[in-house]
C-alpha cells in the first residue's frame, strides 16, 4: 500500500512508522520459547495462571498444542472454581457490603474522609446537621428575619419554608378578603425580597 508523501519537507512525527521489512525482521529474530524449536516465535501465550501477564513467544504449531492443553482451573477445586466464577461478573474487583465503606471513611479509617451526617451510604444513626455560625447581618438583613420569625441563623431550607408557610398564612383568599392579613402578607413579600437579594436564598 502507497503511503502518503508528507506536505511538508520532512516527517514530523515524533517516532516515524518502522518499515514493514524492519517489523518482519524483529519478529524473524525471535526464537520459539521451547527448547529444541528452530521456528520462530510470532504467538504470545501467558505462561502460568497465576501471572497471566508473564508471557512467552511459541510458534505457530506449539502455541496451538499449547492452548489445546491449557486448563486454567486445572488443580483447583469446587469451591475456588465458584469463588472465581462469582469475582468474574464483578470483573475480580473488590466489594464490600452496602454502608462498611462509608462507615470506615467516617472513622478514618479508609482513603476517603467525610462526614455521611444522614447515612446515606450506609448503616448508623442520623446525626443533626449542625447550625450555622452566627452571620454578621445588616440592620435590613436582621429586620427581614425578624419578619419572617427566624433565627439570624437559619439555613436556607429553613428560609424558603418559613416563606411559603406565612404566605399561604396570609393570602387573601385565606382570610377573607382581611386587609390586615394582606398587609402582613406584603411585609413577609417584602423581607423575603431583602434576603433574596441580600444572596442568603
Amino acid at each position: 500500500m502507497a503511503t502518503r508523501p508528507s506536505r511538508f519537507k520532512s516527517d514530523i512525527r515524533i517516532k516515524p512508522d518502522a518499515p514493514a521489512k524492519q517489523k518482519k525482521a524483529a519478529a524473524a529474530t525471535r526464537p520459539c520459547g521451547i527448547t529444541g524449536c528452530d521456528a520462530n516465535g510470532e504467538c504470545r501465550v501467558p505462561s502460568s495462571r497465576d501471572n497471566l501477564s508473564d508471557y512467552v513467544w511459541l510458534c505457530t504449531a506449539h502455541a496451538r498444542a499449547h492452548n489445546e492443553s491449557w486448563d486454567y482451573f486445572k488443580g483447583m477445586g469446587d469451591e475456588a472454581i465458584e469463588k472465581f466464577r462469582e469475582e468474574a461478573m464483578l470483573g475480580h474487583r473488590p466489594t464490600w457490603p452496602l454502608g462498611k465503606r462509608a462507615a470506615r471513611a467516617r472513622m478514618g479509617q479508609g482513603p476517603l474522609e467525610f462526614q455521611d451526617r444522614y447515612a446515606v451510604l450506609g448503616d448508623g444513626e442520623e446525626t443533626q446537621q449542625p447550625r450555622r455560625p452566627e452571620r454578621q447581618l445588616t440592620r435590613l438583613q436582621v429586620m427581614a428575619m425578624d419578619t419572617l420569625q427566624l433565627a439570624h441563623n437559619a439555613t436556607l431550607l429553613e428560609i424558603k419554608a418559613r416563606y411559603k408557610e406565612l404566605v399561604k398564612r396570609f393570602h387573601p383568599d385565606a382570610n377573607g378578603g382581611d386587609r390586615g392579613a394582606e398587609e402582613r402578607l406584603k411585609q413577609v413579600i417584602k423581607a423575603y425580597g431583602v434576603l433574596r437579594a441580600s444572596g442568603l436564598t
